[in-house]
Formats: structure tokens, C-alpha cells, sequence
């Protein structure tokens, strides 16, 4: 079931760092890590800048459906749009939707970072109106939600798939920096500690990154 779940890595709830992100509200997510959602076919969604962890609490719920017995499938969402797209040339388009409405849990990473055509958004309807109340779907996208009709290129259509994906569905949004970009500044400034200082007649200029508060939120 992991195998076929297609987890591009293994996260935790447990190993995430939430003393670096105070602000979220912890609790939320460990009731998310019961599955109960899974049971009563609810969706979530995170959203947040790269970085913020949106893909590891999504891939940690997965891995939690899976401990539980549920089908679990990780896609992002331009591989799952190229998958069906590919399949109408010969004519395995509705095995291939199968392959993503079946699933008690999808995983649709990586939602509007590009913008979808016609076929795309036609592609997407049919995903998301045929897991309507009968599975859950998870969400992660670095667009805020009133900016998810845009990503999309037919406006009824538009309506039509978020109407049916936030009926039943938990926002939880992450506001702040990159925990990449957080690593990448700590691991740079203890190489720079360590380096024996050079005698210099002009000064270094120095960069100040201003961190942000992160929330989450859990609306219905």
C-alpha cells in the first residue's frame, strides 16, 4: 500500500518542528493525523508559501491513512493532468480516472502553480465531482483560495469544482518564511562562524531576514 501510494518521501507529524512555527496550532493537526476526516469523506486543504510545510503534513496524513488501511495515491497536480491528458490518445482515459477517483485519499500537490486549459480544467471536474462525498481529497497550493479560480481556465467549471471540493472541506493556512530557505541561512552563517576572520579596511554588509508569524486556521 505504500508502494502503490506513491510517496515521493516518508514524513511524520511527530518529526515535524512546531516550536519553529509557535503559531500553529498543533492540536489541529494531530486530529487531522486520526483520519477521522478519511470516515466522514471531508477534504483539506494547506496553503502557503513554499516551504511552509504544506507537503509534509500532507504526506504525514497519508502515511497515517495508510497505517489504518486506507488507499492512499500522492500526486501533484501536473502529473495527474499530463496522466489523463496522455490516456485519451489511446483511449484508456477512463481507466486512468478510475486510477485517481478510487483512491480513499488523494494527495493533489503543488495546486496553482501554473494555470490549467480547457482539457486540463475538463480533466479536473471529472476527478473531483466523482470523489464527491464518497472519498477524501487533500490539497496543498501556494495560492491563497480566492485566487484558485484563476488557476482555472473555464469560470463554470471553476465554480463547479470548488463548489464541490470546500463543501466538506479544513483550511488550514501557514503563513510565514521558508523553512528551506530558514535551514539554508543557519547552515551559511555557522560556516561563516567557523571561518578564521581576514583582515579587512571595508565592512561587510549585513542582511537581516524578518521572520513571520505563522497561523493556521481551521474553517469549515
Amino acid at each position: 500500500m505504500m508502494r502503490r501510494s506513491r510517496m515521493p518521501q516518508h514524513k511524520t507529524i511527530e518529526e515535524f518542528n512546531f516550536s519553529w512555527q509557535p503559531c500553529l496550532n498543533r492540536q489541529v493537526i494531530y486530529a487531522l493525523g486520526t483520519c477521522e476526516f478519511i470516515r466522514k469523506k471531508e477534504n483539506i486543504a494547506f496553503i502557503g508559501l513554499p516551504g511552509t510545510g504544506k507537503t509534509h503534513f500532507s504526506i504525514a496524513l497519508g502515511i497515517k491513512a495508510i497505517e489504518q488501511g486506507y488507499t492512499v495515491l500522492f500526486t501533484t497536480l501536473s502529473e495527474m493532468m499530463e496522466d489523463l491528458y496522455m490516456s485519451r490518445a489511446d483511449n484508456s482515459f477512463r481507466q486512468k480516472l478510475k486510477k485517481y477517483v478510487a483512491p480513499d485519499l488523494l494527495i493533489i500537490d503543488e495546486f496553482g502553480l501554473k494555470k490549467l486549459g480547457q482539457i486540463n480544467v475538463d480533466d479536473l471536474y471529472e476527478v473531483i465531482s466523482k470523489r464527491y462525498e464518497s472519498s477524501s481529497t487533500i490539497i496543498t497550493s501556494n495560492k491563497q483560495f480566492d485566487e484558485w479560480g484563476s488557476i482555472l481556465f473555464d469560470p463554470v467549471l471553476a465554480i463547479a469544482i470548488l463548489d464541490h471540493f470546500v463543501h466538506h472541506c479544513s483550511f488550514i493556512t501557514i503563513e510565514g518564511e521558508s523553512y528551506r530557505m530558514k535551514e539554508r541561512e543557519r547552515i551559511t552563517s555557522t560556516k561563516r562562524r567557523g571561518r578564521p576572520k581576514k583582515e579587512s579596511s571595508a565592512k561587510t554588509p549585513s542582511v537581516e531576514i524578518e521572520s513571520l508569524t505563522i497561523k493556521s486556521q481551521d474553517l469549515k
